[in-house]
């Protein structure tokens, strides 16, 4: 990777943009022991004062992940794709534009889910599922298209709506259970896709 600091501030300027949404989470800058440390650390460092400061998000403010570091042409300045843990509360914003589209929801509500699989939280729904294994969690999203289909065909836009919800969480769940991303089918989707 070819970086050029500023022989007058010894900085490069940093974008960091969020992989999932291409929204911009923050603009700042690197000193060259910043920038390796974001490098070694594969976590997002700028500067504050002077120094090299951790930038965090998430529910409980956790660091957010490199993906991919990309410079300009002249290495003057970087681009670093980030992967934040949840939402980005706390540098979700930039010039006041949230990062969060509607179809973004849905990686944040994997997001969430992943975390209740995690922490096991006592009476949730999403616990009591990952509790009872992938033979429940498919079963409901089973429950959850025939519903679907049935709204469909004999029910009205809302409880279409209402079932197709459903439907997607328990699919998301079933996703989080295998492994699996609901990015990962947005990229199986667009693969097929032909103009």
């Amino acid at each position: 990777m070819d970086i050029h600091f500023s022989q007058q501030t010894g900085t490069i300027q940093v974008v960091v943009q969020d992989k999932r949404t291409n929204k911009i989470l923050r603009v700042g800058f690197a000193d060259e022991a910043t920038f390796f440390k974001m490098d070694e650390t594969k976590q997002v460092y700028l500067l504050k004062n002077g120094k090299p400061e951790q930038l965090t998000g998430g529910e409980y403010f956790k660091p957010i992940a490199v993906d991919t570091i990309i410079p300009n042409e002249d290495g003057s300045a970087i681009v670093v794709r980030a992967i934040p843990d949840g939402s980005t509360t706390g540098a979700d914003s930039f010039l006041g534009e949230k990062n969060m589209e509607d179809l973004a929801f849905l990686s944040y509500l994997q997001d969430f889910i992943e975390r209740r699989k995690k922490e096991m939280p006592e009476g949730s729904y999403t616990t009591k599922l990952f509790t009872k294994g992938i033979n429940k969690i498919s079963q409901k999203v089973g429950e959850e298209a025939i519903e679907t289909v049935i709204e469909a065909t004999n029910g009205t836009k809302e409880q279409l709506l209402y079932e197709s919800s459903d439907l997607i969480y328990h699919l998301i769940v079933l996703l989080t259970e295998k492994g699996l991303r609901i990015e990962d089918l947005a990229r199986e989707l667009k693969a097929r896709h032909k103009e």
